[in-house]
């Protein structure tokens, strides 16, 4: 290119993509990034021609990406706190109120401030329920039995 080294304009894709990255969702452009960062260091060294450049730009940026998955996939990033977006399965193990009679196996209970749809056995509103999983934005509940209860067979 006349006025502009190629090196110069492959920095400056390669950088606008990396700043990119941290602007649109996903693990993608960094790959695009790395791949035009190392062209430009290659355009530096030996200033192959503009097409050759572009050509081991793609296949560079190729096995960037597939080699960041396999890697991904073979060891898979473990969240300290695998629950963070579920919120029904952040719940199972809290009990919770009966506000509309589960019968036939459906129902509502109240947690903290919200009402759920659950499923599980029958039980009267007023009724005392433990959250045992969640299906979708079901919870699935089972009866409570409470420490009065227990403390009046015991004599």
């Amino acid at each position: 290119m006349d006025g502009v080294e190629t090196y110069w304009i492959w920095l400056i894709v390669g950088l606008t993509l990396a700043m990119l990255e941290m602007v649109v969702p996903g693990v993608y452009l960094i790959w695009l990034a790395m791949a035009a960062l190392g062209i430009a260091v290659l355009a530096f060294i030996s200033a192959p021609p503009l097409a050759l450049q572009i050509v081991a730009w793609v296949s560079l940026s190729l096995i960037f990406a597939f080699s960041a998955k396999r890697w991904l996939r073979d060891r898979p990033i473990v969240s300290s706190d695998p629950l963070l977006n579920n919120r029904a399965g952040r719940l199972v193990g809290e009990t919770a109120l009966v506000t509309q009679a589960i019968a036939d196996g459906e129902g509502r209970v109240k947690v903290g401030d919200s009402e759920w749809i659950a499923r599980g056995a029958d039980a009267e509103a007023g009724t005392r329920v433990r959250i045992t999983g969640s299906r979708g934005a079901e919870l699935l509940v089972e009866p409570v039995a409470l420490l009065a209860d227990d403390s009046t067979t015991e004599d």
